[in-house]
């Protein structure tokens, strides 16, 4: 007996999924999360998990982790003490940015502060040409003697970001094997090897995250492969990556910053699965967790790649998943503003206290409060009857707010709920309205420990006629854990005009990108019958600010070649845009291949379809508060394990429909 776990560490619950190869047996669980080190909740429910199964660490035939623990640490500002080496004259260039204001309309907003103090930063002679000619030699000297002062000053990580270090990278080559020379004890990179694409302030901005991420991931990479070992697990653990795919420990721990939004991408991989299995091939994927909502577009079964975002204030270029979070979960905390109004989040109650109902201690009502008083979530209990729910606490809670507010108890828990889904609606129309898209063509798919509790409000709100929710719905990054590929992304920026002219260089900057990818391919052991190559370029017209990535087509760099991105650049230009500039100029901006190493997914077999009538899934019933009635209506409670089986065997009929797998049902 083989199993295959998955492990998302999300902010309130660590959630675990376990399949068995042999007979596709799929089994959950859950766990507190461990803020103060997550990897002992991660061993804890590697350990509870296994054992509900009859199995132990050694039966693991693959495990696969999602974290926050990078997100937490950029968020919360608690990376390592880091120090900056750049070209002469350049070191203020990470805290003028592109000099725009985070809010355009909100004059008093503040910008992300700077991870590197100044008297950290540094700036050594070398300057190239933007053809990657040397106009100023490195000064060496002043690399060793930059690298000394910030070892005096006692850094955990350097970064290393030279101007046009993305086309010629010697200068930063040469200065990293200085700085490793008398600093051997610190996590040090180099920008080519973080974000070898242009943009000076975003690529430089990237390597300082990295920097500042690095020893916190080396950390706690390092406890969790311990504290894995120790348990008895066998196979190589995997870590999951932003775009979506999982990469080994060993690169997770040089490149932190890819893993920024390790837990939320593993969802929209489970979301992209349930879309290939019912055939609804545009989903909009809802993930409501404690502390955030994470919503993707999926369009014809495939969510966009981003090569750059700004992430909590800090650009970062590094392929991840096109995910607009917001501060919506059930542990978002309600107030009232200065301005007298009802507020929820982006603060949240997170695992420790966690809401009021918990019974911990906490006293300011969050989301899950709410739902508690108006009984949309159980008032008693919650994982099975493992965890007891105070509903007095949370009435007593919302209670105080209401008085505040000149409402009554039910009325202002229905003000948290109308509130949080707004902002959960906002957020779905950032990636589907703003960006040519209209929400009700699309199906939502829910998720996440609260995902399917708010999905009806939030259909409603933005007029959407399709639910889609999974069976075991607060465990979806943890299941996408078992359906994803390795994947790994290279990027090389040279500017030229879209033409015929450009075959020739074109063809070999895709051969360097390939040779690349074939060097990761042999680190990962992938071998050549589960290895394939997906080309991009990113397209603008001559003096756009922004480009767009299309598709190159298979085969051999062509003529057709061009034709064919000069047309896919068009059409993608009039969806976003609306119109298409005739005439206008093309450029080529950045050349990027993204390799995937398929590796062995869980299997989910399909089963028959149980008919309408669910009626033999009712295990209760609960008065639920609907402000449409202005009071509470008596409604029916389902057992979602009996809901494959609804019907009297005899009563059911074949369907052509689909018949969902046993991970997933409708509604």
């Amino acid at each position: 007996m083989a199993w295959r776990i998955g492990i998302d560490s999300g902010g309130t619950f660590t959630d675990v999924c376990l399949f068995d190869d042999a007979t596709g047996e799929v089994s959950v669980w859950k766990v507190p999360s461990t803020p103060d080190d997550p990897s002992r909740a991660i061993a804890q429910g590697t350990l509870e998990g296994t054992q509900r199964v009859g199995a132990s660490a050694a039966d693991v035939a693959y495990f696969g982790h999602g974290t926050t623990v990078g997100t937490n640490a950029l968020i919360q500002h608690r990376g390592a003490r880091i120090g900056l080496i750049t070209t002469d004259g350049f070191r203020d260039l990470i805290e003028i940015g592109r000099q725009k204001r985070p809010d355009l309309y909100d004059l008093q907003v503040d910008k992300a502060p700077p991870l590197v103090t100044r008297d950290l930063r540094h700036g050594v002679a070398e300057r190239l040409h933007h053809d990657g000619s040397v106009e100023i030699p490195l000064d060496e000297e002043g690399v060793r003697q930059a690298a000394r002062a910030l070892k005096a000053a006692g850094v955990e990580a350097i970064a290393i970001g030279f101007l046009y270090g993305f086309v010629r990278p010697d200068h930063e080559i040469r200065a990293k094997r200085i700085v490793i020379e008398e600093c051997p004890e610190v996590f040090v990179c180099a920008s080519h090897e973080v974000a070898p694409e242009f943009r000076e302030y975003e690529r430089i901005s990237t390597a300082v995250v990295n920097a500042y991420l690095g020893p916190v991931m080396h950390n706690y990479i390092r406890r969790l492969a311990e504290r894995l070992k120790e348990l008895g697990l066998a196979t190589t653990p995997h870590l999951t990556q932003s775009n979506g795919g999982v990469i080994g420990f060993d690169m997770a721990a040089r490149l932190p910053v890819r893993t920024v939004l390790s837990g939320p991408s593993t969802g929209v991989v489970a979301a992209q699965a349930i879309g290939q299995t019912t055939g609804i091939a545009n989903l909009i994927t809802f993930d409501m967790g404690g502390t955030s909502s994470d919503v993707a577009l999926l369009r014809n079964g495939e969510a966009k790649l981003a090569s750059e975002a700004t992430v909590h204030g800090y650009p970062i270029k590094a392929p991840m998943l096109d995910i607009h979070t917001v501060g919506a979960g059930g542990g978002s905390l309600a107030a009232i503003d200065s301005g007298g109004l009802l507020k929820v989040g982006p603060r949240s109650a997170g695992a420790d206290p966690g809401p009021v109902c918990y019974g911990r201690g906490s006293t300011e009502p969050a989301v899950t409060d709410a739902n508690v008083v108006l009984q949309t979530l159980n008032p008693t209990h919650l994982l099975g009857g493992r965890m007891p729910i105070r509903q007095d606490l949370s009435q007593q809670a919302i209670g105080r707010l209401a008085s505040q507010l000149g409402l009554d108890v039910m009325a202002t828990a229905q003000g948290i709920i109308s509130v949080v889904t707004a902002n959960m609606a906002k957020a779905i129309r950032v990636v589907s309205v703003q960006r040519g898209h209209d929400p009700r063509d699309y199906a939502l798919v829910a998720f996440g420990g609260a995902g399917p509790l708010h999905a009806a409000r939030l259909a409603r709100e933005l007029d959407m006629k399709r639910i889609i929710v999974p069976r075991n719905p607060g465990i979806g990054c943890a299941l996408g854990l078992l359906l994803t590929d390795l994947r790994a992304n290279f990027a090389t920026t040279r500017l030229a005009t879209l033409g015929d002219a450009v075959v020739g260089d074109m063809a070999d900057i895709f051969a360097g990108l390939e040779a690349q990818a074939g060097h990761w391919f042999a680190e990962e052991a992938v071998t050549a019958a589960d290895r394939t190559l997906r080309r991009t370029a990113d397209l603008r017209y001559h003096g756009q600010n922004y480009e767009l990535s299309i598709d190159v087509p298979e085969g051999p760099i062509t003529t057709a070649t061009i034709a064919a991105l000069s047309e896919g650049f068009a059409q993608a230009h009039r969806r976003l845009y609306g119109f298409v500039a005739e005439g206008e100029t093309v450029q080529l901006v950045t050349y990027r291949a993204e390799a995937v190493g398929f590796v062995r997914k869980a299997e989910f077999r399909p089963q028959a379809d149980a008919g309408p009538d669910a009626s033999a899934a009712i295990i209760g019933r609960r008065d639920v508060w609907f402000p449409e009635s202005g009071g509470f209506v008596d409604c029916p409670i389902y057992d979602r394990n009996r809901l494959n089986r609804a019907m009297p065997s005899s009563a059911r009929r074949s369907s052509s429909r689909w018949t969902p797998p046993p991970w997933c049902c409708r509604a």
